[in-house]
């Protein structure tokens, strides 16, 4: 009945019988909302729902539970499952398509926002390529930033944003002539000037993007330092923010014990004592410093992993295009439907 409903109005449907098919449907199609009974056969719909959320592949999808009961204890199951919506036996057609066409404009919208995030982790992704020396320090600097941020007992929001700003954080380079990013030498006052520029250039290339509104000031300030004597803004102690401050002081340590044209890796030890030496002289926040030392030192596996820290965009294999359109269009829309034994 739903199919029918459904494929009358353009869309392609999938149906699975029980939950275990629903998932698979889910993993191996493009599906853009997930219709799923809460009775199936050896699976409930709560536990779809919940391994469908889980899964970085399907986490965006939208599923609308579809209920016979009507207690709030069983609402509340599915919100926690991760539910974006909920229908009631007997579906009304007029209900069903209204949902559906709300929850697919959705998911249009997020593909496009994750569309727009590839390209700017494309983008900065690269940057780091043009350079053998900085192979992995993007990921190593966001690996660092949120083992130092949950350490230090930061939000779930902080932790997101220094993992995308570890990778995004000089994507402003791209305006940057390759003869001075890979320069050996020390940079004269013209090429110092372009480099300089590439924190406020970043944060207007990422700015149009409301998801990345807590990495911005992380692009923009994470040259600064403790004395005022940084760039762009020459912001002092406090003034610059938290996540900027454990990013810029994971960046020093990742350059000093990485391999330079100029020079080998150091140690961390001798890493750590230069760090010291320039937060005692003004640059960095000398108890970022400390903690950070602490960490590496006592937990190593808290970097060691990567986080697991939700980041939208980033995992290529977690995009699925969306089909279909907000005007009408000839290429079919998706759905699955998963019934129990009993047809809806």
């Amino acid at each position: 009945m739903l199919e029918m409903m459904l494929r009358t109005h353009g869309y392609r449907v999938f149906s699975a019988s029980d939950g275990p098919q629903a998932l698979v449907l889910l993993q191996e199609q493009t599906i853009d909302l997930a219709l799923i009974d809460v009775v199936m056969p050896g699976q409930s719909g709560f536990a779809v729902c919940r391994a469908a959320k889980d899964r970085p592949e399907t986490r965006l999808t939208p599923i609308v539970l579809i209920t016979g009961l009507g207690r709030v204890e069983d609402r509340i199951r599915g919100i926690e499952a991760g539910a974006d919506d909920f229908l009631n036996k007997p579906v009304r057609k007029e209900e069903l398509l209204a949902r559906v066409k709300s929850l697919v404009r959705i998911k249009r919208f997020t593909d496009e926002l994750e569309s727009a995030e590839t390209v700017v982790f494309t983008l900065a992704a690269s940057i780091e390529a043009k350079d053998p020396y900085t192979e992995g320090h993007c990921d190593r600097l966001s690996r660092y930033s949120v083992a130092l941020a949950e350490r230090l007992g930061l939000s779930v929001e902080e932790h997101i944003a220094l993992r995308r700003g570890g990778v995004v954080h000089d994507i402003g380079k791209v305006v940057v002539p390759e003869r001075v990013l890979l320069k050996p030498g020390p940079l004269d006052a013209h090429e110092r000037e372009l480099m300089e520029a590439h924190p406020v250039i970043g944060e207007r290339i990422c700015a149009p993007l409301k998801s990345f509104r807590q990495v911005l000031p992380i692009i923009r300030w994470h040259h600064e330092r403790q004395d005022g004597s940084g760039y762009p803004d020459h912001l002092k102690g406090d003034q610059i923010p938290l996540p900027a401050r454990i990013l810029q002081t994971v960046d020093i340590y990742d350059a000093l014990t990485t391999d330079r044209p100029y020079r080998k890796a150091l140690s961390s030890e001798r890493a750590f004592a230069i760090l010291h030496d320039e937060a005692r002289r003004g640059w960095w926040d000398g108890a970022l410093v400390n903690e950070f030392e602490k960490l590496l030192k006592e937990s190593p596996e808290a970097w060691a992993e990567e986080p697991a820290v939700p980041l939208l965009g980033f995992s290529y294999s977690s995009i699925r295009r969306s089909r279909d359109c907000l005007t009408p269009s000839k290429e079919p829309r998706e759905a699955v439907i998963t019934r129990s034994a009993k047809n809806v």
